[in-house]
């Protein structure tokens, strides 16, 4: 019975801290029969491929797995007989340390904090705070106990977003807590098989539609609380606010060079609301939803911009920007599993934020089908055990990547040769480290660290507007009664300025081939328009024009996005100052 809890608990280690590509490799290195059957480690099973070197390996080997591949190094894993911590391996378990952590934590807070680890046992998945409440007497605060929880490493932080959190006891540990509990859990029933595919597929579209459920309740309570206690204040804000409101605050937070990125990705959020784009005489049959790139060096600031400023980093005193309950945090996830659970986002509008989205590019036949997903076209994907789709992708990404730039142009860091193809789908923005914008990232971080940038007012207010603009055009049933929805209108002026810009870039490149596609006017087109959505209550028009800033910032990003296309062998600046 022990060799096979140890079993168990090695597969649950080496799944935690191996992405599938490795495992692939560890279980051909160790010539283990289950992987012959596959071509590359996109196709396996993570359950079962860890299930098999789990059962065929020894502690030594695992040893020699762990100094000659590539574990997440930021993993956390303390089981009863293996510890994963900092990067390293050790052959001992923590369980006398959990289990004392336990106890320390209940004779500091008693029954409270028993019934904490009940709750979080018995559901053995994250928990939000309501639930986690249930458990507790009316009047008593779960949040000192959680955190107290969480720095003894009993239980982690499973997700956070926005205002919702979850916590969770991860597995490994999950038995030490019931023994110091003294809980009996029911035994699983006893089988000979390994879960097949569908009934893990199916197990990531059940925790993937809770999830769903559980941003639609985060999006419903922040709107609701709105309406009945900032609606006239948001709708004063709303009247004189822009995206030149929006740019000013920015650059007053962050200098002349940083805020433009948190632009881009506070813009992005406004085009969630995927209004229509009409014109004077119809349907465009475009809408005001897109992706975006932020790509660059390491260090320059992009998942700040993406992630931080949309989902708020409290303990850095950064307060969230983005529409609660509408970002998809996907830190961490693998591709399979995001082709997967894309399936529980049919007919919905979300946005992932994707950090190193580098990594998704190590599987072997990604492009096509996160190409079909920036399109939201139909996704369709054959592994060797199982198809996926075909379904519809209706949802946005905001990622970032490392490139590595030059003096001229830049060189991505991801192998597949027809990466070109999916920054082709995205309003893309390089980071180089001048001087200039590490000087300004470093005195931010030296003025956010002190408190002298206080951003909680502002990010409230733009939060509010935002999330009001978002539901009022996505004619939520909370405000379509009450507020009209209104399209945003584009006028031949805004394709006479792109045009005007088009023809002068083409002008300044030296020959006849061009490195940008006719897409990158298409993404500008919408930018201006998802700018304009700020000013929904500066008008009583029953419909949005697309404003002359809006514009004036499009052209600039597709200037400045079709230089870097270029090689940088035109100057944006010489293409802004004759357009001017």
């Amino acid at each position: 019975m022990a060799f096979d809890d140890k079993r168990l608990e090695r597969k649950l280690l080496l799944k935690r801290t191996f992405p599938r590509i490795e495992l692939f490799e560890i279980g051909k290195k160790y010539n283990i029969p289950y992987f012959d059957r596959f071509e590359s480690g996109w196709d396996i099973n993570e359950d079962d491929a860890s299930l098999e070197i789990a059962s065929k390996i020894s502690d030594v080997q695992l040893k020699k797995v762990f100094d000659k591949h590539l574990p997440r190094k930021w993993t956390v894993f303390r089981g009863t007989y293996y510890t994963f911590e900092n990067g390293e391996l050790r052959l001992e378990g923590s369980d006398k340390t959990i289990r004392a952590n336990v106890y320390q934590a209940k004779k500091k807070y008693g029954k409270n904090c028993a019934a904490i680890l009940k709750t979080l046992v018995e559901a053995g998945r994250g928990c939000s705070l309501n639930e986690i409440k249930k458990g507790l007497r009316r009047g008593v605060d779960p949040f000192p106990i959680l955190a107290e929880l969480e720095q003894l490493k009993i239980i982690t932080t499973s997700y956070k977003g926005g205002q919702y959190q979850e916590w969770k006891i991860p597995e490994e540990v999950s038995p030490m807590v019931q023994m110091e509990l003294g809980i009996v859990m029911p035994a699983p029933p006893k089988t000979s098989a390994t879960p097949t595919v569908g009934m893990v597929e199916a197990d990531y579209m059940l925790e993937e539609r809770r999830r769903i459920g559980n941003m639609d309740k985060e999006l419903e309570q922040y709107l609701n609380n709105l309406l009945k206690r900032r609606l006239d204040a948001t709708i004063k804000f709303g009247k004189t606010f822009s995206v030149t409101s929006l740019a000013s605050y920015l650059r007053d937070l962050f200098g002349p060079i940083l805020y433009f990125d948190s632009l881009l990705s506070i813009t992005q959020q406004y085009g969630l609301a995927d209004a229509e784009i009409t014109h004077e005489h119809g349907k465009t049959g475009m809408r005001t939803g897109w992706n975006l790139s932020l790509f660059g060096e390491p260090g320059t600031g992009k998942s700040f911009s993406v992630r931080d400023m949309i989902l708020g980093k409290p303990d850095a005193k950064i307060f969230p920007h983005g529409i609660p309950g509408r970002n998809r945090y996907a830190g961490g996830m693998t591709p399979a599993r995001f082709i997967r659970i894309g399936q529980a986002y049919v007919k919905r509008t979300f946005n992932f934020i994707i950090p190193e989205f580098n990594d998704w590019f190590k599987y072997k036949g990604m492009v096509e089908p996160l190409k079909l997903a920036m399109e939201r076209g139909e996704i369709k994907y054959e592994m060797h055990r199982e198809v996926i789709g075909p379904y519809r992708f209706g949802s946005f990404f905001s990622v970032n990547y490392n490139v590595s730039t030059y003096s001229r142009g830049y060189e991505v860091t991801v192998k597949d040769p027809n990466f070109n193809a999916i920054e082709d789908r995205m309003l893309c923005r390089l980071h180089r480290l001048t001087k200039q914008r590490y000087v300004e990232i470093a005195q931010s971080q030296m003025r956010l660290a002190f408190g002298e940038i206080d951003i909680k007012k502002g990010s409230q207010q733009i939060r509010d507007h935002l999330t009001l603009v978002y539901a009022i055009e996505r004619k939520h049933s909370l405000v379509k009664r009450q507020f009209p929805y209104k399209p945003v209108m584009i006028t031949p002026q805004a394709y006479n300025l792109m045009e005007k810009a088009r023809e002068t870039i083409l002008e300044l490149i030296p020959h006849e081939s061009v490195r940008f596609s006719a897409r990158l006017e298409n993404r500008a087109i919408r930018f201006a328009c998802a700018a304009s959505l700020p000013n929904y209550f500066r008008s009583d028009l029953d419909y949005i024009p697309v404003s002359e800033d809006a514009l004036r910032y499009a052209v600039q990003l597709y200037v400045e996005e079709a230089s870097v296309r270029s090689r940088e062998e035109f100057k944006p600046r010489e293409v802004l100052e004759k357009l001017a």
